[in-house]
């Protein structure tokens, strides 16, 4: 059965930008907008910088993309809804024909 593909999620790359004194700055560029679907996973409890966090995974089905192209999502990157982040684990096609991707990805958010 085809996956309900209902979210739209923005995929994005880093960059490292020069600050201009020899180091750099990351910022985060935008490859496109991908319809897919999020499924919960796991979550736990854990200790950030200054407070508790909240790290949930979550599995992302969405369209297939060839290997190489700026479409295809790959460890490293993200995907944001709004101001939620998804850090991309490991991507994968879902099924034997190549239709599907699915990516873990992990949640954080203060607790």
């Amino acid at each position: 059965m085809a996956p309900r593909l209902t979210r739209h999620l923005v995929l994005e790359t880093p960059q490292r930008v020069s600050d201009g004194a020899g180091g750099f700055t990351e910022s985060w560029a935008a490859l496109g907008t991908l319809w897919a679907h999020l499924e919960a996973r796991t979550g736990r409890e854990t200790s950030g910088a200054a407070m508790a966090v909240s790290l949930a995974r979550y599995r992302v089905t969405l369209r297939a993309a060839p290997p190489g192209s700026s479409a295809r999502p790959v460890a490293g990157q993200r995907f944001r809804e709004g101001t939620r982040l998804f850090r991309i684990l490991a991507v994968a096609e879902a099924d034997a024909d190549g239709r599907y991707l699915v990516a873990d990805t992990e949640e954080e958010v203060i607790a």
